[in-house]
Protein backbone atom coordinates (compact mmCIF):
# COMPACT_ATOMS: atom_id res chain seq x y z
CA UNK A 1 0.00 0.00 0.00
CA UNK A 2 1.56 3.53 -0.80
CA UNK A 3 2.62 5.54 2.03
CA UNK A 4 0.02 9.07 2.27
CA UNK A 5 2.18 11.96 1.83
CA UNK A 6 0.65 15.52 2.92
CA UNK A 7 2.65 18.64 2.87
CA UNK A 8 1.86 21.86 4.21
CA UNK A 9 3.22 25.48 2.94
CA UNK A 10 2.90 28.49 5.37
CA UNK A 11 3.96 32.18 3.88
CA UNK A 12 3.91 35.14 5.51
CA UNK A 13 3.51 38.42 3.08
CA UNK A 14 3.32 42.04 2.99
CA UNK A 15 0.70 43.75 0.42
CA UNK A 16 2.70 46.66 -0.76
CA UNK A 17 -0.02 49.49 -1.46
CA UNK A 18 -2.33 48.18 0.37
CA UNK A 19 -4.51 51.04 2.24
CA UNK A 20 -7.96 49.57 3.10
CA UNK A 21 -8.89 45.99 3.63
CA UNK A 22 -10.57 45.54 0.52
CA UNK A 23 -7.72 46.58 -1.47
CA UNK A 24 -6.04 43.61 0.29
CA UNK A 25 -8.92 41.49 -0.16
CA UNK A 26 -8.68 41.85 -3.91
CA UNK A 27 -4.80 40.74 -3.73
CA UNK A 28 -5.94 37.63 -1.65
CA UNK A 29 -8.42 36.58 -3.55
CA UNK A 30 -6.48 36.35 -6.99
CA UNK A 31 -3.69 34.65 -5.35
CA UNK A 32 -5.76 32.30 -3.63
CA UNK A 33 -7.48 31.59 -6.96
CA UNK A 34 -4.33 31.21 -8.94
CA UNK A 35 -2.40 28.67 -7.05
CA UNK A 36 -5.57 26.61 -6.33
CA UNK A 37 -6.28 26.47 -10.03
CA UNK A 38 -2.74 25.61 -11.45
CA UNK A 39 -1.58 23.49 -8.67
CA UNK A 40 -4.78 21.91 -7.09
CA UNK A 41 -3.77 22.52 -3.82
CA UNK A 42 -5.95 24.10 -0.88
CA UNK A 43 -5.59 27.69 0.10
CA UNK A 44 -6.46 29.34 3.21
CA UNK A 45 -5.78 32.74 5.14
CA UNK A 46 -5.48 31.66 8.62
CA UNK A 47 -4.27 35.04 10.31
CA UNK A 48 -3.89 38.89 10.07
CA UNK A 49 -7.10 39.17 8.13
CA UNK A 50 -7.46 42.06 10.38
CA UNK A 51 -4.67 43.97 8.96
CA UNK A 52 -4.22 45.84 5.97
CA UNK A 53 -0.94 45.07 4.89
CA UNK A 54 -0.38 41.84 6.71
CA UNK A 55 -0.85 38.36 4.87
CA UNK A 56 -0.86 34.63 6.15
CA UNK A 57 -1.61 32.08 3.90
CA UNK A 58 -1.52 28.09 4.10
CA UNK A 59 -1.38 25.95 1.29
CA UNK A 60 -1.46 22.35 1.85
CA UNK A 61 -1.31 18.83 -0.51
CA UNK A 62 -1.77 15.58 -0.43
CA UNK A 63 -0.22 12.74 -2.88
CA UNK A 64 2.05 9.38 -2.78
CA UNK A 65 5.49 10.81 -3.77
CA UNK A 66 7.05 12.71 -1.07
CA UNK A 67 9.36 14.59 -4.04
CA UNK A 68 6.63 15.65 -6.02
CA UNK A 69 4.41 17.24 -2.55
CA UNK A 70 7.38 18.90 -1.73
CA UNK A 71 8.63 20.01 -5.29
CA UNK A 72 5.12 21.77 -5.95
CA UNK A 73 4.97 23.60 -2.96
CA UNK A 74 8.51 25.04 -3.56
CA UNK A 75 7.26 26.00 -6.83
CA UNK A 76 4.33 27.84 -5.08
CA UNK A 77 6.73 29.54 -3.19
CA UNK A 78 8.91 30.83 -5.56
CA UNK A 79 5.82 31.83 -7.54
CA UNK A 80 4.49 34.09 -4.25
CA UNK A 81 8.13 35.28 -3.81
CA UNK A 82 7.87 37.12 -7.53
CA UNK A 83 4.29 38.41 -6.92
CA UNK A 84 4.01 42.47 -7.74
CA UNK A 85 1.71 43.49 -5.95
CA UNK A 86 3.08 41.55 -2.35
CA UNK A 87 6.43 40.78 -0.91
CA UNK A 88 6.93 37.21 0.79
CA UNK A 89 7.82 37.69 4.07
CA UNK A 90 8.33 34.17 5.60
CA UNK A 91 7.95 30.46 4.70
CA UNK A 92 7.78 27.27 6.22
CA UNK A 93 7.26 24.21 4.64
CA UNK A 94 6.93 20.72 6.40
CA UNK A 95 6.24 17.64 5.11
CA UNK A 96 4.23 14.72 7.27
Amino acid sequence: MAELVVGVLEVRMRVRASRSLKEKRKVVRGIKDRIRARYNVSVAEFDDQDLWQALSLGFAMAGSDRTHVAGKLSEIAHQLGMHPEAELLEQDLEIL
